[in-house]
């Protein structure tokens, strides 16, 4: 099987006008669209957090973090999955000196990616349930009416689409 070339992102990183929703989205909170990016791209929707926090840990440390470790690897994992032209060199530069921007065209990738995909819901129905009628059954001998009848049910019977009946005890 042959594998199908790289492409381009689908949009450019500056590319902010063609989705103002998203780009004021990005200007007036950038980390909500980046835990929306991460939410929608199936990862867990805190993941951009550690790009707040991690430089102010690291730097307690004395361990200097430049680059974002959520943004760096959500960029090279949507580059990836989507057979996006690039390198790991270029998402930490990106994400780096253009991290608003990153945000952006990530999301606008991932949403212009859902667009395109279909979605297939298989709807069987349900197995019948079959519940059998209590039968009476009378104490011996009958004249002696000391006891009340006891009911006694009968196991339930579950019926599957196919007719094939099955009987639990």
């Amino acid at each position: 099987m042959a594998a199908q070339p790289l492409r381009e992102w689908k949009t450019g990183l500056f590319d902010c006008f063609e989705d103002t929703s998203t780009c004021c989205y990005g200007f007036w909170c950038c980390p909500c669209l980046a835990c929306t990016v991460s939410g929608r791209f199936g990862e867990n929707s805190c993941l951009p957090l550690c790009d707040l926090f991690s430089p102010a840990v690291f730097g307690l440390c004395g361990i200097p973090l430049f680059a974002p470790p959520a943004a760096t690897s959500l960029r090279s994992s949507i580059r990836s999955r989507h057979g996006i032209k690039g390198s790991i060199c270029k998402d930490i530069a990106v994400s780096c000196f253009c991290v608003y921007c990153s945000w952006c065209q990530m999301h606008r990738e991932i949403k212009d990616n859902n667009k395109d995909r279909v979605v297939i819901i298989n709807n069987q129905p349900a197995p019948v349930v079959m519940m059998a009628q209590p039968t009476m059954m009378m104490a011996q001998p009958p004249m002696m009416m000391a006891q009340p009848p006891m009911m006694m049910a009968q196991p339930p019977m579950v019926v599957s689409q196919h007719g094939v009946t099955v009987t639990s005890y």
